[in-house]
């Protein structure tokens, strides 16, 4: 295993124990979603530079893309949680209420 996949993998899997160990924030959550898919943006990018296809190249655009609008997203709604209960901590958020 090449010493850059390695590190690619260790980056992903510390986002995904990040997001399953410090679950006290919405911006924190928001952070490792966004370290996962900047991680899978490389090892596509690489994976593709790697095989000579061009057409993954333009799969990993579409997951930046698709990545772009989710942060907006995510960050448009931790605006609004943030405004109707006054804070972004995950344990006071219910999903059950309307």
């Amino acid at each position: 295993m090449s010493p850059m996949l390695f590190l690619l993998l260790m980056m992903f899997m510390f986002c995904i124990s990040g997001l399953m160990l410090h679950r006290t924030h919405f911006l924190s959550a928001l952070l490792c979603l966004e370290g996962m898919m900047l991680t899978l943006f490389l090892l596509l990018t690489l994976w593709s530079d790697h095989l000579n296809v061009m057409s993954f190249f333009m799969t990993s655009m579409f997951l930046l893309t698709f990545s772009a609008c989710e942060a907006s997203s995510g960050l448009a709604l931790m605006v609004a949680t943030t405004r109707t209960h006054g804070t972004d901590h995950l344990k006071n958020l219910n999903l059950l209420q309307c």
